[in-house]
């Protein structure tokens, strides 16, 4: 098994108060994210010591748990201990992803009804080394024929591990041989892509989708703020495929992937087929307030380990 980051093989994951080896970090087959993705998660990313968002992350993932009526959940100061314990325990200050889990727990029998779960939450804190998913450059997109869930049927809002709405639309674009798949609402309009939310950039003013069929992303509403205090006109709206073909400039925002240029959809070529000007500067005033704006962690910066 070849790593995309050698340092990541002999990490250290929290599992319900234990710092486990990469090899025997493992969870029952009785736990609901098993028996039926029935969790909640968050993406964190830690920048020089600092951990962007970090309370924003932490109130959703107990909303997500409440509205689905997690019981014993652990509370913000326990997950944020457990996450500052996994990184000193790795070794971890920068370049680093946290992918924080919350199941509804072990079930006394396999089944779905949560009546089962009868042992309290599995809290997991996976931290990797891991930088943005995307390149910085650009990547292509197809717009897939899934549609992403409406607040009808399963509502994007919460954070959830039952990723399968995301995934038929990923599988799309990995059969198209391009790098994301854009997914539109049940009435047409663009949602956001399998991943990340997705901004359009014309006569510089920034447009991008509501969020009635889609996650409002904490670096979505990074890039609000900073464009609100960069005085850059910003407008959430109903947009349609015409409005991507025909934007000056398309980017997209999510902690895994961070400010993403978006040069070509559907075969059509964005603006002039480079990140344009407003995307460069989106991603650097991100990249400052990400750090600026982000939580310390309460150790020392450690010394820094070879690849």
């Amino acid at each position: 098994m070849k790593l995309p980051d050698k340092r990541n093989k002999n990490i250290l994951i929290y599992i319900n108060g234990e710092l486990l080896p990469r090899e025997e970090a493992k969870i029952s087959v009785f736990d609901s994210a098993v028996q039926g993705g029935d969790a909640v998660w968050e993406g964190l990313r830690v920048y020089k010591g600092r951990i962007a968002a970090l309370n924003d992350h932490l109130i959703r993932l107990q909303n997500s748990a409440k509205t689905l009526a997690f019981n014993s959940v652990p509370s913000p100061d326990d997950i944020r201990k457990a996450i500052f314990l996994t990184l000193e325990a790795n070794g971890m200050w920068d370049e680093t992803h946290i992918r924080l889990t919350l199941t509804r727990g072990e079930k006394i029998t396999s089944g779905m009804n949560p009546k089962l779960n009868q042992l309290g939450c599995t809290l997991i804190v996976l931290a990797e080394w891991k930088p943005p998913v995307y390149s910085n450059s650009g990547i292509r997109v197809i717009t897939s024929s899934i549609r992403r869930n409406s607040p009808q049927h399963l509502d994007s809002k919460i954070h959830h591990n039952n990723l399968l709405n995301n995934i038929l639309a990923v599988i799309e674009a990995n059969t198209a041989n391009v790098d994301s798949a854009v997914m539109l609402d049940v009435n047409g309009f663009i949602s956001e892509t399998n991943d990340t939310n997705i901004f359009l950039v014309r006569d510089n003013k920034i447009l991008t989708p509501t969020t009635d069929s889609c996650l409002p992303g904490l670096t979505r509403q990074m890039i609000l703020e900073i464009a609100d205090k960069e005085g850059v006109t910003t407008q959430e709206k109903n947009l349609s495929n015409t409005d991507l073909y025909s934007a000056d400039e398309v980017f997209t925002s999510g902690t895994m992937g961070e400010i993403t240029p978006v040069l070509e959809a559907d075969g059509r070529k964005i603006g002039e087929g480079v990140a344009g000007s407003m995307t460069k500067r989106i991603q650097k005033l991100h990249a400052e307030y990400a750090y600026e704006n982000g939580e310390q962690v309460p150790f020392k910066k450690p010394k820094k380990k070879g690849r």
